[in-house]
């Protein structure tokens, strides 16, 4: 029943967006509130080229998947939402190894895709690394280990509920959040559970989860009851807990307040965001509150140059002080497109948006420099940086690297 709800009130949440056009009850009121804005022109400041591409599988499905791009040394790690990971090196594109890691052979994970048995997806946690391996987590609620130098399984774990974030590594362990609100601690040689920690969720929760965040023996993760919590890595004892925004309201969609975006680490300071609820830096310490602004996201947050960069929940991109929690600019013409989270690097912004185009927006005023669409099925996975190279994983299984030059 659980399952059932959370994927409900993630229609409900995207539902003017094209992640959901192939329902039928989808797009059907000719005067839809929800209506992206149409693209407008520019002169564009940058140029978007491709260094190359290459397909990865059969591409994330039609369910709401986000499986990052992985860099480690000079190679990329990509999943598709169909059990089969690749490495490639990061400079070209040329395949290092392929992995089929797990397949609907014997019909097992399609036995728990009962909202749409068309698309056959069940891979859905990932790319997370640490300990020489690649991790991966499945809607049955599988952790596969996957050596990064070759691609064989070292290990299975089954950690008993769906794993819809990146599995995080840190002091000898493998942290994992599940759908049903247990983070769990696996030992990295093995797989085998160390520690779990249980926090309570809401009958109805957006579909996603935030991926814990490891640094100086400290674990924190998010919550869909609105709470950010900080845990001792080697035993899963609660150091503090912080409520990013309590439930309000009559409904169960009003006191929706889903904490699932990554955490954020900056120096001694953790910011969080909440979706009906606030942006909150925190100190790491003991979760004391240093400043809250009123908004609404879902997505992760990204920072550059002194500023956090925030996506909101109808798309506006916003750039707020990190010390004075000032709004700098606000960027409101993608305004319901279906945007992915913002990645800054050197002087620029970039998101994808549901139409599969990418957008790339100056940090210090939010004015458009650029734009390409990359992917006809959309762009909604986080994208990656290294070396001046940005890569992107559509929709599609499209994957790659691009660089950004000034005109």
């Amino acid at each position: 029943m659980r399952n059932t709800l959370t994927f409900f009130a993630s229609l409900l949440l995207v539902s003017g967006c094209s992640w959901f056009s192939w329902l039928p009850f989808i797009g059907d009121d000719d005067e839809d509130p929800m209506e992206p804005a149409p693209l407008v022109k520019f002169d564009e400041e940058v140029r978007i080229e491709r260094s190359w591409k290459t397909g990865i599988g059969e591409g994330l499905g039609s369910k709401y998947l986000k499986l990052n791009p992985l860099v480690l040394a000079d190679r990329v790690y990509v999943a598709d939402g169909y059990g089969l990971i690749e490495a490639r090196d990061r400079f070209s594109g040329k395949n290092v190894w392929r992995t089929q890691f797990a397949s609907l052979d014997k019909g097992f994970f399609a036995r728990l895709n009962f909202y749409d048995r068309t698309d056959t997806s069940f891979v859905s946690g990932g790319v997370g690394s640490g300990a020489g391996y690649v991790f991966i987590g499945t809607t049955a609620g599988v952790v596969f280990a996957i050596s990064a130098a070759d691609g064989t399984i070292a290990w299975t774990a089954d950690v008993g509920s769906e794993v819809l974030s990146r599995p995080t590594a840190g002091d000898g362990l493998i942290f994992v959040q599940t759908i049903d609100g247990r983070l769990l601690a696996l030992e990295d040689e093995s797989g085998e559970i160390r520690w779990s920690f249980d926090n309570q969720v809401p009958i109805l929760t957006l579909r996603g989860t935030s991926a814990p965040m490891f640094d100086g023996g400290v674990v924190y993760s998010g919550y869909a009851n609105g709470k950010v919590i900080a845990l001792r890595a080697d035993n899963g004892e609660p150091i503090w807990e912080h409520v990013v925004m309590l439930p309000e309201g009559r409904s169960e969609l009003d006191r929706m307040v889903d904490v699932d975006s990554t955490p954020l680490i900056s120096g001694p300071i953790l910011f969080a965001a909440a979706y009906q609820g606030r942006v909150k830096a925190l100190r790491r310490s003991d979760g004391t509150l240093l400043w809250e602004k009123e908004l609404s996201s879902y997505l992760d947050l990204g920072e550059s140059y002194g500023h956090i960069y925030v996506v909101d929940d109808t798309d506006a991109v916003i750039a707020i002080d990190k010390q004075s929690a000032e709004v700098v600019w606000t960027q409101k013409g993608l305004y319901r497109r279906g945007l992915s989270s913002p990645i800054a690097f050197s002087n620029y912004i970039a998101v994808g948006d549901s139409d599969g185009y990418l957008h790339i927006l100056a940090q210090s005023d939010g004015r458009f420099l650029g734009r390409r669409k990359l992917d006809g099925k959309g762009l909604r996975s986080n994208m990656v940086v290294a070396d001046g190279l940005l890569y992107v994983l559509g929709n599609s299984g499209s994957l790659q690297a691009l660089e950004i030059k000034v005109k």
